[in-house]
């Protein structure tokens, strides 16, 4: 099970990987099919739609802004549709400001952790609410929001911070095409090394967030607790991405 290929060839997504697979602390791995995450699924062809329903989807759990949303309306869905807009209302202009002032990753991260930590708390419930089946979790690009939540997930579930810190990098390549691209249409050299930046995927920037939220909260469980999850949101989320044994029992 955990030698299987995370990587799904969505037609329309570049980001797309299932949670399954992964060690964990107690022995066991992480169920495949149980949590996919994505880059923006409203970027799906036919095809690609195809893909997302045969890989068990029963819930898409989308964390843009209503702003995103409203310019991209979701289309007719065969799947359930949950919005959390994870990073507030809409994108605050002060905000962004203080977030572009900053020097790293980790801390624009720990940033949002803090100031959002309930809209985080309703995303692992989203998840942990889902009706049986995979669920898939997805932002804009599959990275900054979306790599936040899955590893909050994945941490959940007793999965080891450098697998995770991994499974986050792998998002550079992935988006490597796209962010390219974006980097060289930047009007001047400041917009240019900005957008450089934001676009960055450093394995060691998720490392120092999960050793952080451990020693502030003393771990993700209690950070989530923190922000207003309820100890059945968080222990069916963990159970979500859990093996069951013949007897019912979950590993990990």
């Amino acid at each position: 099970m955990a030698g299987r290929d995370r990587t799904l060839h969505w037609d329309g997504c570049l980001n797309v990987r299932d949670l399954g697979g992964h060690a964990t602390s107690g022995g066991g791995h992480t169920r495949f099919g149980a949590i996919v995450r994505a880059d923006s699924v409203r970027g799906l062809s036919d095809a690609g739609w195809a893909a997302l329903v045969g890989h068990g989807v029963s819930r898409i759990v989308d964390l843009r802004f209503q702003s995103e949303l409203d310019a991209d309306p979701p289309a007719e869905l065969p799947v359930e549709l949950v919005h959390v807009s994870l990073l507030g209302d809409d994108a605050d202009p002060e905000f962004q400001t203080a977030i572009d002032a900053l020097d790293t990753t980790r801390d624009v991260y720990l940033e949002f952790l803090e100031r959002f930590r309930p809209r985080f708390a309703e995303a692992v419930a989203a998840v942990a609410a889902a009706p049986p089946g995979a669920v898939v979790v997805h932002c804009h690009g599959g990275k900054d929001r979306t790599g936040l939540v899955a590893a909050l997930l994945l941490r959940l579930a007793g999965v080891e911070p450098g697998p995770i810190a991994d499974d986050y990098a792998l998002s550079a390549a992935n988006l490597e095409a796209v962010q390219s691209e974006w980097i060289a249409a930047a009007p001047d050299e400041t917009e240019r090394a900005r957008r450089r930046r934001i676009s960055e995927t450093p394995r060691e920037a998720m490392l120092e967030v999960l050793q952080e939220l451990e020693r502030r909260y003393g771990g993700v469980r209690e950070y989530l607790l923190a922000g207003g999850a309820s100890e059945a949101d968080v222990d069916r989320a963990r159970a979500r991405l859990l093996v069951r044994t013949a007897a019912g029992h979950v590993e990990g």
